[in-house]
């Protein structure tokens, strides 16, 4: 072989590898694929999605990877196989109600429905940020599918982002998941700015004991109601209320247990690095997906203060008063935020336990942030 020969073998080689196509982007998003995987290995803030989502973005921001794009015979690369089938065909995420919903006791909720008024006011970020991000230059379907990051409900802000922008899917999901996971951090200065001492102090009588003929017929009547006025997310709801049911019929144990966990394990996997392989340097850094991002934390607050507020309003007109911190729990983080109301109740009592109480509103907000968004997708699909 000649001299130039050898020099041509071996630039014909470097351009086959990262290094030739290395930009100052990918670090960029090396530090916050990181910082992700941080916060969920030291800081154990939600580390089930926070890990997965993390080195999903890590790995895609790398040159000449082979992941996320699609071969010459138009086949989907691995990470685009998950991202095709899984959230694209929006079969993750109703596969997660599935599961939580097996994981769920509605006990509460029935006990004290007019915590669904709770769920309701807590949805009030959604429509304010659905204000504010229309009037920040998004379209009107974009600003829909930021608007519900506020509920902190991952998997419905991942179908609903499907249906309207999936342009957006990436930004929104690692929003929602984010905020789900700093729920102990955000959410205690918001009760505190917006409730007395007194008021955490208040204590709520014991919750009636709920029947399993009562338990059995609510996610009957829920999935009827709700696929009679909101029709567009049954996909979400009816696996949700179908996972309840098999849990609380009692003879399906097997199936309520592997929708528990086994299944509820797998599809948090793919879903977690799905969502990460989206999250690449051309499409991240960027004014939508960075404004987003800064954007759901005025949303999550909004929704927060809207819960609180809420309870504080219902104490007006009735006579066994609503501890407000509960209205915080009015979000769709659960168990998340239920543990962060009962936290601050024990700081002002010992004797106070509002964790059941608190997971009614909690549920709520589940129901509440899913009808949101079937709202959004009667207008605007």
């Amino acid at each position: 072989m000649t001299y130039n020969e050898i020099l041509d073998l071996l630039r014909g080689t470097l351009e086959t590898t990262g290094i030739w196509h290395w930009q100052w982007n990918f670090i960029v998003m090396w530090l916050i694929a990181l910082f992700f995987i941080y916060l969920a290995v030291a800081k154990k803030y939600e580390p089930l999605l926070l890990l997965p989502i993390g080195f999903g973005m890590f790995l895609v921001n790398f040159p000449m990877v082979p992941l996320m794009g699609w071969t010459e015979e138009g086949h989907g690369e691995l990470l685009r196989i998950f991202y095709h089938y899984g959230l694209e065909w929006e079969v993750i995420p109703c596969v997660i109600f599935l599961g939580l919903g097996a994981m769920t006791d509605f006990g509460p909720l029935i006990a004290n429905p007019k915590s669904l008024i709770i769920g309701a006011g807590a949805q009030l970020g959604v429509f304010v940020t659905f204000t504010g991000t229309v009037l920040a230059g998004f379209t009107l379907k974009e600003a829909a599918s930021v608007g519900i990051i506020g509920g902190a409900d991952g998997p419905t802000t991942i179908y609903l982002t499907q249906h309207l922008a999936p342009q957006l899917l990436g930004p929104n999901a690692l929003a929602a998941y984010s905020y789900m996971a700093m729920v102990p951090l955000m959410q205690p200065p918001i009760i505190r700015l917006l409730t007395s001492t007194e008021e955490r102090k208040i204590k709520m009588r014991q919750l009636r004991p709920v029947s399993r003929k009562e338990k059995l017929i609510f996610p009957l009547i829920c999935s009827a109601v709700i696929a009679l006025l909101v029709p567009s997310v049954m996909p979400l709801m009816g696996m949700f209320m179908l996972g309840n049911f098999m849990k609380e019929s009692g003879v399906v144990g097997r199936l309520s247990e592997t929708a528990q966990n086994a299944l509820m394990n797998i599809v948090t996997i793919f879903l977690g690095i799905s969502v990460g392989a989206t999250m690449q340097a051309d499409k991240f850094l960027s004014y939508k997906p960075l404004f987003i991002f800064g954007l759901g934390i005025i949303d999550f607050m909004v929704c927060t203060a809207g819960g609180v507020l809420t309870a504080k309003v219902m104490n007006l007109f009735l006579k066994e008063k609503i501890n407000p911190i509960i209205g915080a729990a009015g979000v769709s983080a659960v168990p998340m935020s239920a543990r962060v109301c009962q936290t601050m109740a024990l700081k002002y009592d010992k004797t106070n336990y509002l964790l059941m109480h608190a997971m009614a509103p909690n549920l709520a907000g589940v129901i509440g942030s899913a009808a949101a968004a079937g709202m959004f997708i009667a207008m605007f699909s």
